[in-house]
């Protein structure tokens, strides 16, 4: 048994979900931007690992896909429409200087190459792309409890 918090996670508002309409869900950060997606007014649409992008593994050398966690489109206050990949991982997997182990460092590696792919493809097709951790989810939650 898993010690990560994993399951099918039940839209609200399953018109809002891209591709699969039972995502599932790897952590309880993914759990939690799920239901932030689920919920939110200005969020028109989102789907959970919808998109393959391929990148050259720099731990194998051998070609590969990388699978972001979310497709998210949103409108802002001015009505215009916004298209966003997101993936969620730790800071100890997102930053060399918070890698405590050597899983880390090597994930930090592997990361920057599927982040660097994302990038690419998200220029090209007029979507941005974006890496939460730990800081950026619970930000509001520190700011509140001050």
């Amino acid at each position: 048994m898993s010690k990560y918090s994993q399951g099918v996670f039940v839209p609200t508002n399953p018109q809002k979900i891209l591709g699969n309409s039972r995502p599932q869900y790897r952590s309880s950060w993914e759990l939690r931007m799920m239901s932030f997606l689920d919920t939110h007014p200005n969020v028109t649409n989102w789907g959970s690992e919808c998109l393959r992008i391929p990148y050259r593994n720099p731990l194998t050398g051998k070609q590969t896909v990388y699978v972001p966690d979310f497709l998210i489109k949103y409108q802002d206050k001015t009505g215009i429409t916004t298209a966003e990949l997101v993936e969620i991982k730790p800071k100890k997997e997102t930053f060399m200087e918070a890698a405590r182990s050597r899983r880390d460092k090597a994930y930090v590696i592997l990361n920057s190459a599927k982040w660097a792919a994302a990038y690419e493809f998200c220029s090209k097709h007029g979507i941005t792309f974006r890496v939460l951790n730990e800081d950026s989810i619970f930000a509001t939650k520190k700011r509140n409890s001050k």
